[in-house]
């Protein structure tokens, strides 16, 4: 487990998503013969304390999944609040738990690294909100550290009609980081992004 200063960092897993272009939910796919939700919860869990999967219950992910007993779910955002809306709700349950900041990334990377959270870390200084990785002038937001002090900030937002991730970058106090591995950000949208990385990772 990784601290920022005297607190612990949580890590959050956001799977709320509907998985419209892959055509079944991402969070269950077979990686490394796991669920790709659970492969990148082992992997951040020995950098994060706790970790939390953050979905609606109507969500498949949850639906598919719920009865991993390792997996600890955030299921109180309001339907339809997006991404932005599970990072708010995650956020706050990460502050109950004692956590300063919360490494955020998505249920589908599953190249996902310590590595990443390292070098984020690395670039959290005191001032900022945020850090997120930067690779070729690209922003990514889901794959990152946000202060959960900037919960109620971003509910703001989310109350306000704001769904994209991208929106949280412009309102807080964001650092960027070059990663050393792109590859750590790789995601899967859809069945031909899955059958290129397991190429690319099997070569």
């Amino acid at each position: 487990m990784t601290s920022t200063g005297d607190k612990k960092l949580a890590g959050i897993i956001l799977a709320g998503g509907r998985s419209r272009r892959m055509g079944q939910d991402k969070a269950a796919l077979e990686w490394d013969g796991v669920p790709m939700l659970s492969k990148i919860a082992w992997t951040i869990s020995s950098r994060c304390d706790p970790v939390l999967i953050a979905a609606p219950p109507t969500s498949q992910a949850y639906v598919d999944l719920a009865e991993e007993t390792d997996l600890q779910w955030v299921t109180t955002e309001k339907a339809g609040s997006g991404p932005l809306g599970g990072l708010v709700e995650a956020l706050r349950a990460a502050e109950k738990a004692g956590a300063d900041a919360a490494f955020v990334c998505a249920t589908d990377m599953p190249l996902v690294d310590t590595g990443l959270i390292d070098e984020l870390l690395g670039g959290l200084a005191e001032s900022a909100d945020v850090v997120v990785a930067n690779d070729a002038g690209r922003d990514h937001p889901m794959a990152g550290i946000y202060r959960t002090r900037v919960a109620d900030q971003l509910s703001e937002l989310v109350a306000g009609g704001e769904l994209r991730m991208v929106a949280a970058l412009e309102a807080l106090v964001t650092h960027r980081v070059g990663v050393s591995d792109p590859e750590w950000l790789a995601n899967v949208d859809a069945p031909e992004d899955l059958h290129r990385l397991r190429i690319r990772r099997a070569s």
